[in-house]
């Protein structure tokens, strides 16, 4: 028996410690954790007005960068987007998506309405000075380049990532646009 309870001892030692380390280390269960994307920000809207990340703190709301001159990710995934608000029906009524120019340059707010005026009506514009989008794009941990082209032209390269923000303006997580639309509402329609 002297000499089990040395190993006894040690065996009750490394079941403390297991239950100690699981404490410490696993999140309680149903805590929120959030993330560092997003933040303040100041831009110019389609109408010319100034808003904040205030103005959309209420309801889950949507952001996604790009630019007006975008061949073909930015249409396609603006169209998604407005397909899944549509499916999210009168749950959807108050959710909105930013459409945050990256191409301050061309993308003023006229170009910005007479673009969007294509789309489902709660997609709005955003733009800035080049200032004021880098600072947006550096808080969503976002991606922009000015890309030249052969024709002395040039063109964005972005994250072409639908963010999903909650009421308080906190990440929740993207927006999955492999799916049919009403599959995606329904997912999103979980998150609001």
């Amino acid at each position: 028996m002297r000499r089990a309870l040395p190993l006894i001892f040690f065996a009750l030692g490394l079941v403390a410690l297991g239950v100690a380390a699981t404490v410490m280390l696993v999140p309680n269960a149903g805590q929120v954790t959030t993330s560092n994307v997003g933040g303040p920000f100041t831009l110019t809207n389609q109408d010319g007005r100034r808003v904040t990340e205030r103005d959309f703190a209420g309801a889950t709301h949507l952001v996604f960068f790009g630019f007006t001159h975008c061949p073909d990710i930015c249409p396609t995934t603006l169209q998604q987007i407005g397909d899944v608000l549509q499916a999210l029906g009168p749950k959807g009524r108050d959710t909105k998506a930013l459409f945050i120019a990256v191409d301050p340059e061309r993308d003023t707010p006229d170009a910005l309405k007479t673009y969007l005026a294509s789309f489902d009506p709660r997609i709005i514009g955003l733009t800035g000075s080049s200032d004021e989008v880098a600072a947006v794009v550096k808080a969503y941990r976002a991606y922009i380049r000015k890309v030249p082209t052969k024709e002395g032209d040039y063109t964005m390269e972005h994250t072409a990532l639908v963010y999903i923000m909650d009421a308080k303006n906190r990440f929740v997580s993207a927006l999955n646009l492999t799916k049919p639309a009403d599959q995606t509402a329904a997912d999103l329609a979980k998150v609001m």
